[in-house]
C-alpha cells in the first residue's frame, strides 16, 4: 500500500505519467477512526468497484481529524492514532491512502473549491463512495448532492456508503467510544470486529516501575485523549509474535503528576527488554479507575493488589480472548 501525505504532493503526483492515479481511481473520504465494521464495509464497497473497473482503491483521511482541529482538547477521544489507522487500512487491502493535513488553508476551502481542487484535480476519481450525510468545505456547505453535480461535469459517479447495523443501531465511532468509556469491552469489540487494542513503540520512562519491583513497558499516546482510562487486565504481543499476559494502566498517572497520557504495561513472568519494539496491547477486563494515591508506598501496595487480582481473573478465564470472538452478523439496512 502506498501513502501520499499532503495536498501539494497529491496535486504534484496527479500531473505525472507514473502516477498510480493517472487512469483514475475508486475513492472514499472520511476520518475512519477505529476502522470498525462500518468502515470495513465501506472499504469493501470501494475495493469491489475498483476491481470491477481495474483501478486502484483509495482512502482519503485527515490529520489532525477535523474535530480535533476545531475543538482541541475538547475533541472526542481517539480510537486510533495515525500509524495504527494506516496499518488497519493496509490490512483491509486498500491500494493507496491519501492523508491531508487539516489546517487553516484546507479549512478555508469552499465546498466547490474542495470538490474541484481535492477531488477532481487531486484524486481524479472515476467513482466516489461517501455517506449521504458527508459534509466538507468551509462551514460544511459541501454535501453529497454537490459531489454528484460536480461528478456529472467531471465524469465520475458518486454512490452512498453501505451503512451497517448491530442490534438495530448503526455501527459508528461514537458508539464505540461510548462503549469504551463505560468499559463495555466486549460490546466495543463486536462493533470493531476485533478486541480493542493499542499498538505503539516502547519508550524509556522514569523507571519508577522497575524501582518498586514492577517494571513496565511504556507507550506514549501523544497529544490526543485515549478512549480508555484506568487499570486493565491485558494481553500483549511483541514483535516476535509472543503473547504475554499482564496488567496495564492507561491515563495521566496523577500520583506522579503526569501530564501526558501514557500506557504502562507490566508483563507477568517476563524479564526481557522491549525498548524500541512495537507492542500490541489488547484490553481484556477493567479492574479499577485511575486514582491519586497519597504516596509511592500506597501506589505500590495497590499495584501489587492489581497484579494479584489480574492473575486471579486470568486463572478463571484461561482463554479470555474467546469472549471477544465475533458472534453476530452485522446487517445492511434496505
Amino acid at each position: 500500500m502506498r501513502l501520499i501525505r499532503g495536498l501539494h504532493n497529491l496535486l504534484a503526483l496527479a500531473g505525472r505519467d507514473d502516477s498510480p492515479l493517472r487512469n483514475g481511481c475508486v475513492a472514499t473520504i472520511g476520518n475512519f477512526d477505529g476502522v470498525h465494521l462500518g468502515h470495513q464495509t465501506i472499504i469493501e464497497q470501494v475495493r469491489e468497484k475498483a476491481l470491477a473497473l481495474g483501478l486502484p482503491s483509495v482512502v482519503m483521511i485527515f490529520e489532525p481529524q477535523p474535530r480535533e482541529f476545531f475543538q482541541g482538547e475538547d475533541a472526542p477521544a481517539r480510537l486510533m492514532r495515525f500509524r495504527e489507522k494506516y496499518e488497519a487500512l493496509r490490512d483491509c487491502g486498500v491500494d493507496l491512502v491519501v492523508c491531508l493535513h487539516f489546517n487553516s488553508r484546507l479549512r478555508q476551502l469552499s465546498g466547490n473549491d474542495f470538490a474541484e481542487q481535492v477531488v477532481c484535480h487531486g484524486l481524479m476519481p472515476r467513482h466516489l463512495v461517501v455517506g449521504d450525510d458527508f459534509r466538507f468545505g468551509y462551514d460544511r456547505k459541501g454535501d453529497f448532492h454537490l459531489l454528484q453535480e460536480v461528478g456529472r461535469s467531471a465524469g465520475f459517479s458518486v454512490a452512498h456508503t453501505r451503512t451497517i447495523s448491530l442490534d438495530g443501531d448503526r455501527v459508528s465511532s461514537t458508539r464505540i467510544r461510548q462503549c469504551l468509556a463505560e468499559n463495555a469491552l466486549v460490546s466495543a469489540s463486536r462493533l470493531l470486529g476485533r478486541p480493542y487494542s493499542i499498538t505503539g513503540t516502547v519508550i524509556h520512562g522514569q523507571a519508577l516501575g522497575r524501582q518498586i519491583g514492577v517494571p513496565t513497558a511504556n507507550i506514549r499516546l501523544g497529544p490526543t485523549r485515549p478512549p480508555l482510562s484506568g487499570v486493565y487486565v491485558v494481553a500483549a504481543e511483541d514483535e516476535a509474535g509472543e503473547r504475554h499476559w499482564g496488567v496495564a494502566n492507561i491515563g495521566l498517572r496523577p500520583t506522579v503528576n503526569g501530564r501526558r497520557p501514557l500506557l504502562e504495561t507490566h508483563l507477568f513472568d517476563f524479564a526481557g527488554a522491549l525498548y524500541g519494539q512495537r507492542l500490541h496491547v489488547t484490553f481484556l477486563h477493567h479492574l479499577r479507575d485511575e486514582v491519586r494515591f497519597a504516596d509511592i508506598a500506597a501506589l505500590t501496595r495497590q499495584i501489587q493488589a492489581d497484579i494479584e487480582t489480574a492473575r486471579h481473573w486470568l486463572a478463571e478465564h484461561p482463554d479470555p480472548l474467546v469472549a471477544f470472538a465475533p458472534t453476530d452478523t452485522p446487517t445492511i439496512p434496505d
